[in-house]
């Protein structure tokens, strides 16, 4: 079901239209509304929406190449909300701060998403979203859930640390990216749901538990393709194609999140009836948010619970999985900043090589991580080149006029571009498509940050896990880069990631928008082959 094949059959069934429509577009209306409109200084067009579905199997790289050209430009659409494009860091604090109030996910997002997101935090504005925001913000920031949580990460990491050493010490390939993805899976379902569902051990305990991650895989690409594909709403309308699926997929995933959500309401209940409740015995979301709605209002709201929560699953499995991803192919890219991590962990803490990987994982104190630059330096760079949300997109609420002098009307798309900001050169040099950590450190080897606004990657990636989404100025937030760096690093422990000597050398990937935007060949998969290097140490590496 990937992407390029469903990009195929629609090419296939639609292109001499396509052809007609974006030629129609350019040649007469482009002119003409430019003609017409500009006194009020719209971004210049370079092109139309269909060219997106065209270029679907590198669309990053595509919008990257326009951006070279200019820092802000629009794409025309068949009718009503224009989409603009923008690479300008003053424009996205623009709409990110400066003017906050009149940009959010509007109607055009939550119609794209809320077949899946439902009403939650990451498809609303207005007073549900401020609501939810402040439930899952203050959450998070108790000490409870970040022990649990972090628990959860250190215990998932080890497993994933020695699923890949494992492999790694019989020679076999394996695909790193489905592994990272199901780790993550069974992390952050354990923290919201209380329940582990254990697909990285490949097992399905019944309750079709690896069905459900499945579906829910991909449900988010199906809803990720409706901001390509100019046809959805035609298609769910007839219920065919991808939306079709979609509906299906939806369905069970309902299923699922509800029977999760009944069973653990009455598991609750009964506790409080034979006075065998525990108070907090159970610290993952979903029974925070029962004991905090019964004590409130004495009823649960099941369609709010399924949305605020599955949003908290979507958002963090898919961003922590591809920047796991990206980081371990770069450190096998580049083996010298392995050994620089790794001394960085010897100055830090009492990491001996003959500490087992889980004991490793518990020694990874917030105190350790804080004062390892060097790692939170090469995560950041990693993130910077292949940020977990390579686009991301705000609605205008009311006409208004950018940084740049270029107008927005009521009801225009406003997407900025984190990947490709990436690799802006009047952003980050010359060497900006360079992979170099040190970019990072001051003089004294500390980390020091960026704006937000050059370096937006893992500001999005915080806001899918620590709640500053979206906020001007500054907001509660959950430290996201102390728990990738916690994640991350475990696996660089494991003598499978250290590239040796005669290894193969690793080939550059375009960031194709492939599933979760991960390191991909042709098949949108990341695969990881490991053998026996010259030291007897077990090497990895990925290749196409």
């Amino acid at each position: 079901m990937g992407a390029q094949v469903y990009c195929s059959t629609a090419l296939a069934a639609a292109g001499v239209v396509l052809l007609a429509i974006c030629t129609y577009y350019l040649l007469v209306v482009g002119r003409r509304g430019q003609r017409s409109k500009q006194p009020k200084g719209y971004a210049p067009v370079v092109g139309t929406v269909f060219h997106q579905l065209y270029h679907v199997r590198r669309l990053h790289d595509y919008h990257t190449d326009l951006f070279r050209q200019r820092k802000t430009f629009q794409l025309l659409v068949p009718a009503g909300r224009r989409q603009i494009y923008t690479c300008d860091p003053a424009v996205v604090k623009h709409i990110l701060r400066t003017n906050f109030a009149n940009y959010g996910k509007g109607t055009f997002n939550y119609e794209n998403t809320s077949d899946l997101l439902g009403d939650g935090l990451f498809a609303v504005d207005g007073d549900k979203w401020r609501q939810q925001r402040k439930i899952a913000s203050y959450d998070f920031s108790t000490r409870a859930l970040r022990d649990f949580s972090g628990a959860v990460f250190k215990r998932n990491a080890a497993r994933l640390a020695g699923i890949v050493s494992g492999n790694a010490a019989s020679g076999k390939p394996m695909e790193f990216q489905g592994l990272a993805l199901r780790a993550t899976m069974d992390s952050i379902f354990t923290i919201a749901f209380g329940l582990d569902l254990d697909t990285l051990a490949g097992v399905s305990s019944g309750e079709g538990r690896s069905r459900f991650a499945a579906a829910l895989d991909d449900a988010s690409e199906l809803t990720l393709l409706r901001y390509v594909n100019a046809f959805w709403k035609a298609q769910r309308f007839l219920g065919v194609g991808s939306e079709a699926k979609l509906r299906q997929r939806v369905k069970f995933i309902d299923e699922f999140v509800y029977k999760c959500i009944r069973d653990r309401a009455q598991e609750l209940s009964d506790r409080e009836a034979t006075g065998d409740a525990v108070p907090d015995s159970r610290q993952d979301m979903l029974s925070r948010f029962i004991r905090k709605a019964t004590n409130e209002s004495g009823t649960v709201d099941y369609k709010y619970l399924r949305d605020i929560i599955l949003n908290i699953v979507i958002a963090g499995k898919d961003t922590t999985a591809g920047a796991l991803t990206w980081f371990l192919y770069m450190a096998c890219k580049h083996p010298e900043i392995q050994e620089k991590i790794c001394q960085d962990a010897r100055n830090v803490s009492n990491a001996g090589e003959t500490k087992t990987v889980e004991e490793f994982a518990q020694s990874l104190t917030d105190v350790a991580l804080n004062k390892m630059h060097y790692l939170h330096a090469a995560l950041t760079e990693t993130l910077r080149l292949y940020p977990s949300v390579p686009m991301d997109n705000k609605q205008c609420f009311g006409d208004d006029v950018l940084p740049d002098g270029c107008s927005v009307s009521k009801g225009d798309i406003v997407f900025y571009v984190p990947y490709a900001m990436g690799r802006m050169e009047y952003l980050w040099g010359k060497d900006a498509e360079v992979f170099r950590p040190e970019r990072w450190l001051d003089q004294n080897g500390e980390f020091q940050q960026e704006s937000p606004f050059k370096f937006t990657a893992f500001q999005r990636l915080s806001n899918s896990t620590g709640w500053s989404e979206d906020m001007p100025g500054k907001g509660v937030r959950v430290p996201a880069d102390e728990d990738l760096r916690g994640r991350a690093f475990p696996l660089l422990r494991v003598p499978a990631a250290r590239r040796r000597e005669g290894d193969r050398q690793l080939p550059d990937h375009d960031h194709a928008p492939h599933r979760r935007g991960s390191a991909s060949d042709s098949d949108g998969e990341m695969r990881s082959i490991a053998r026996l290097g010259k030291s007897g140490h077990v090497a990895a590496g990925a290749c196409s």
